[in-house]
């Protein structure tokens, strides 16, 4: 599934394509996705001028002149194609590639945007798991989608003592924690080990025990400033590919080859002077990567 900086680049790509323009028409190839489409959907949307693309954690939303914000999500294999007026195509972020053909709409082509200029953002769904909603542009905080969200980790509100707030008394090993989409929005659990090793922290270690009565663990501080340079790092290089990944420009993301721990089970620890080995375990059902030695 992808994470924040795959989700920031696939915004980031179909943005060119679609500000300042209108919907033509919203073509939907079947009644449902993960979930069935809004009342609706189709014919509220038709007209309406793209006036914003924002990221909201692992959700893109598309604001609108009608006073509509479309609510997409990816998924684990959603993916829109961008085919133009003249047929050129590109995908933005493509994070998920089945090696098909796609130079007509396949059974697997599930939504079609028409836009005034000619030109048709397709979104492609293997496992439909991802989903389109909406809400309204002024109120979209109150959806039932985003109400709970937390701060978003590359926004000026996500700091050290918001941390130590969120993190105070919480039983929850690091790795689950900053996985809570209370906590700190958008979070996945590729960029949360890398950062969790760069910290020094260890995954398994109770969230709890770094906030103690004398003060925060120094390492909470760097936790901060990790986190946030590791998404910036991924957002510049199109984001993790773990598949056929390609980004808008037709490149391969390729910020797995700066993994220092993720995918790495039993290969030497990077650290300076360390000797020990990745480790892999599995907790709440997803594999986390880590160094015993280096994070406790």
């Amino acid at each position: 599934m992808p994470e924040l900086p795959e989700v920031e680049t696939v915004k980031r790509g179909l943005e060119p394509a679609l500000l300042g323009r209108r919907f033509a028409r919203i073509e939907l190839r079947r009644k449902n996705l993960r979930f069935e489409f809004p009342n609706g959907f189709a014919e509220t949307m038709q007209g309406a001028t793209i006036d914003a693309l924002e990221r909201r954690a692992k959700y893109i939303l598309v604001h609108c002149s009608n006073g509509k914000s479309l609510i997409l999500h990816l998924g684990m294999t959603g993916r829109f194609t961008i085919v133009k007026s003249d047929g050129e195509r590109f995908e933005p972020g493509a994070f998920y590639h089945d090696g098909g053909n796609h130079n007509e709409l396949g059974p697997h082509d599930h939504v079609v945007w028409h836009l005034d200029d000619g030109a048709r953002i397709i979104y492609n769904d293997t496992r439909r798991f991802g989903f389109m909603d909406w809400a309204n542009t002024h109120t979209r905080d109150e959806h039932k989608l985003l109400r709970d969200i937390g701060v978003e980790p590359l926004g000026n509100n996500f700091h050290l003592d918001h941390l130590i707030a969120k993190l105070r008394g919480k039983k929850a090993p690091m790795k689950a924690a900053l996985l809570d989409q209370h906590v700190v929005a958008g979070l996945g659990n590729i960029y949360v080990s890398e950062a969790l090793y760069r910290a020094k922290i260890s995954p398994t270690l109770k969230a709890e025990k770094l906030i103690k009565a004398k003060g925060p663990d120094a390492r909470l501080e760097h936790l901060v400033r990790h986190i946030k340079d590791i998404l910036n790092e991924a957002i510049l290089v199109g984001g993790s590919t773990l598949q056929d990944f390609q980004n808008t420009d037709g490149e391969k993301g390729s910020f797995q080859e700066r993994f220092r721990v993720y995918d790495r089970e039993g290969e030497a620890c990077t650290g300076y002077r360390c000797s020990g080995m990745i480790k892999r375990i599995v907790q709440s059902g997803r594999s986390t990567f880590y160094c015993p030695v280096c994070q406790k």
